[in-house]
């Protein structure tokens, strides 16, 4: 008596041959992708683009004993950019000058890039309106020129771009939050410089 034919009954459905298929093929891919986006790292070795403070100068200081202040800055904020094949664009740039949380000025910039291995100042001068000083800000301004030692806070941020390999483009959203220090008597800095987004 023949034996029974099995072989047709333990054949691998096509539907499963597919899959695997897919997946070995899947699998490779990714390998690929990996061995691709780990030579451009090696080849570029990308740098997040920063900015820092290079510069202050406390140029006026006028407070009268009803407590209003009007003052001028002299501030370069610096963009920098330390990858050495890539371009780096900079844009919404926007920070905030204070006076013990009130608000004294406020700084923008446009849209810039900054070329591979470069770096571009931003220059400010910030002029106030005279501004009146609630009760605690009046009280910090008294005990600063007493002490000789003004306390202004910047913070803000900026988004930084640049393309690393021909594909593969990368953002950051850089936020800057400083403390400038002046000697209101001469208006140097003695706080503040080298503040940077690097460490936010």
């Amino acid at each position: 008596m023949p034996r029974p034919n099995t072989w047709s009954r333990d054949r691998t459905s096509p539907l499963v041959w597919l899959v695997a298929i897919i997946c070995a093929v899947l699998a490779i891919a990714v390998i690929i992708a990996g061995i691709v986006v780990f030579a451009i790292y090696m080849i570029y070795q990308p740098k997040i683009p920063y900015i820092h403070i290079t510069y202050a100068h406390l140029n006026k200081l006028d407070y009268d004993q009803t407590g209003s202040l009007d003052i001028e800055m002299a501030l370069t904020i610096t963009a920098e950019n330390h990858n050495a094949k890539a371009d780096a664009g900079f844009s919404e740039a926007k920070f905030i000058l204070l006076f013990h949380a009130i608000e004294i000025a406020e700084l923008r910039a446009d849209p810039l890039d900054v070329p591979n291995n470069s770096s571009l100042p931003l220059n400010y001068v910030v002029q106030s309106a005279v501004i009146p000083l609630d009760e605690g800000a009046r009280d910090e301004m008294d005990i600063a020129l007493k002490q000789q030692k003004v306390t202004f806070s910047l913070s803000g941020q900026t988004r930084t771009r640049w393309r690393v390999g021909i594909f593969l483009s990368v953002k950051f959203l850089l936020h800057l939050a400083c403390q400038l220090q002046f000697v209101p008597s001469n208006g140097s800095s003695i706080g503040g410089i080298g503040c940077s987004s690097k460490s936010h």
